[in-house]
């Protein structure tokens, strides 16, 4: 009943999906295990690489500090002074084209 009232549905890509991650999450493990299997997955000469498996080895994963999502605004010049608006009368042209939209019925 939870997975209807979810509207989860059970299919193969969900299974394989599942599946490819719960293999990807072992096979990590394992070459953290196994640094001899990891240098001959994909060698490399620098000793402190940044990978997957690296990271799993270490315990722990340092980042740098996320660029800031929005810049102070800086002031602009040009529109400094705004002119002072004056009202403007504008006759509208559609209101001569629909006179009798909202008249009674001709034929009732």
């Amino acid at each position: 009943m939870p997975c209807r009232a979810l509207r989860i549905r059970s299919g193969w890509f969900g299974g394989t999906t599942v599946l490819l991650v719960a293999a990807a999450i072992v096979l990590m493990l394992g070459l953290s295990a196994a640094p001899n299997l990891h240098e001959r997955l994909h060698p490399t000469a620098a000793p402190l690489h940044e990978c997957a498996v690296t990271l799993i080895a270490s315990g722990s994963c340092h980042h740098t500090a996320a660029a800031p999502l929005m810049i102070a605004p800086a002031t602009a010049v040009q529109f400094s002074k705004i002119p002072a608006l004056n009202p403007t009368w504008v006759a509208a042209p559609f209101l001569s084209a629909s006179i009798f939209e909202h008249a009674p019925p001709a034929h009732s």
